[in-house]
């Protein structure tokens, strides 16, 4: 599916580094080590009525991904929630917003990939559109298998939430050619991974799968919904799944800040035709709904 441009974004307010600045002025440096080399780290925060969706556990990550790459300026929590507070006031959001939040290593005294030449600190950018999940939660998705393989850890470890997102794209570049609405990623032994930018999940006669989180994101919504799933006493296996599997699942379905909880009806051109009958994914949702305004952090 493709995203549209909603014109309430035209003339938002956006967090560079200290301040808010007008969509069109809110600029970094052609220095900045995010421009340089792809040098930064993210996360997407969703905002509903009751305040944004697990964000101690954002901020959280950020905070492990910015200590893998070895930030030395690191914003402490409480100054990212009170430039998201501001950023959130001054654009009268409360709800059906998405962030991206994104912390950049700064700018660079020269151009290079080496870490001593950013001497002007970190830099925050703050993000917020009103977007909706952006997939049809209702009537699923389709998707194709790509041959770009996820990272191994070996590479570059999936477990930081980095800005180097090419071999994603590639893969998404494959599924639109392909007229689908995303790419599975496998791993390096050819077991599914991760969509490009959501992770996965399979059911087969009421019991729940999902990949290692080896060579896919350890997403936050994926860490929620094994929580959920043990206290509906159906826990979720982590094991390797092969494509032979989810072609024959009763059930697969991805999740996701961006998208929530998001069913796939197609994979490479084959019906997931659930010949088992038993449905386990409106429980989860039901279960993921209700938990919304329980974790929401009001700021």
């Amino acid at each position: 599916m493709l995203q549209k441009f909603d014109p309430r974004n035209k003339d938002i307010k956006i967090w560079v580094k200290d301040g808010l600045y007008a969509r069109q002025d809110a600029k970094v440096s052609v220095f900045d080590s995010v421009v340089q080399g792809g040098d930064a780290v993210w996360e997407g925060l969703r905002v509903y009525p009751e305040g944004i969706f697990m964000l101690d556990r954002h901020l959280g990550r950020l905070a492990d991904s910015a200590k893998a790459m070895a930030f030395t300026d690191v914003p402490k929590n409480e100054t990212i929630i009170a430039a998201l507070k501001e950023t959130l006031e001054a654009n009268k959001m409360d709800r059906d917003v998405h962030i991206r939040l994104t912390l950049t290593r700064g700018e660079k005294i020269t151009s290079g990939m080496d870490p001593r030449l950013n001497q002007f600190g970190s830099c925050l950018i703050i993000v917020p559109e009103y977007k909706p999940p952006v997939y049809d939660n209702e009537n699923g998705i389709s998707v194709i298998t790509s041959s770009i393989r996820r990272n191994s850890p070996n590479n570059l470890d999936s477990k930081i939430h980095h800005n180097n997102l090419i071999n994603n794209i590639l893969a998404k570049i494959q599924s639109n050619v392909a007229g689908a609405d995303a790419a599975l990623m496998l791993d390096w032994y050819g077991f599914a991974a991760e969509l490009n930018g959501t992770n996965i999940f399979m059911s087969k006669n009421g019991k729940l799968f999902t990949p290692h989180a080896d060579a896919c994101l350890h997403g936050i919504t994926r860490g929620l919904i094994i929580e959920i799933g043990k206290e509906i006493n159906n826990p979720v296996i982590e094991k390797n799944i092969s494509l032979t599997e989810l072609y024959a699942a009763d059930e697969v379905f991805c999740s996701g800040t961006m998208g929530e909880l998001t069913p796939i009806h197609l994979i490479d051109g084959r019906n997931i035709e659930n010949t088992s009958g038993i449905k386990t994914l409106p429980s989860i949702i039901e279960k993921f709904e209700a938990k919304i305004p329980q974790l929401c952090v009001t700021i």
